[in-house]
């Protein structure tokens, strides 16, 4: 495939096995960049990005999450079968707050694509995750601690790191389309 974005959407997958070593400022310069660079509704952009580098925070909020989880049994086992890390040891975690507009959810989901996009593009993995809602919605504590704004919630949050092992991108289900006219 010769166009480089094509490509790159139809190769990024979602990663669950990330390396520890931990992401160079002009790495996560990039990633905040594709970032800002999301288009939004009207240009309102009602975000606010949060990069997460510190290991025992990023921890906290995972073992928050599978605590939360824990009521059911099926999915908890799940994310067990998966080691038990719902961020799977991600060294960066990328949060997006969103504001009460109509438009945000939308428009933080742009972002996040855009992150993952980009991760891929730099050799990186990601894992788009909206299970970090769990840690910060039981407990208002960890949105302090991110320093959402005033007015602000969770949006999304994107994981990014070295890929320890990887996997094939999912095989595309044409029965997904419809085609009119």
């Amino acid at each position: 495939m010769s166009n480089e974005t094509l490509k790159a959407i139809m190769e990024r997958n979602t990663c669950r096995d990330f390396k520890p070593e931990p992401l160079e400022p002009t790495q996560i310069e990039r990633l905040v960049n594709a970032a800002l660079a999301a288009p939004s509704a009207m240009n309102l952009q009602p975000w606010h990005i949060i990069v997460v580098t510190d290991d025992s925070l990023i921890m906290e909020m995972d073992e928050a999450v599978m605590e939360f989880i824990k009521h059911d049994a099926e999915w908890h086992k799940r994310m067990l079968d998966r080691g038990g890390r719902v961020f799977y040891n991600a060294p960066c975690m990328i949060f997006i707050a969103k504001d009460e507009s109509e438009a945000a959810p939308l428009d933080c989901g742009i972002v996040s694509q855009n992150i993952a996009l980009a991760a891929h593009s730099m050799g990186l993995g990601s894992v788009i995750c909206g299970m970090a809602r769990y840690a910060i919605d039981h407990n208002p504590e960890f949105a302090k601690r991110l320093k959402f704004p005033d007015g602000y919630s969770f949006g999304m949050s994107v994981g990014v790191g070295q890929i320890n092992t990887g996997k094939a991108p999912h095989e595309l289900d044409k029965n997904k389309v419809t085609y009119i006219g």
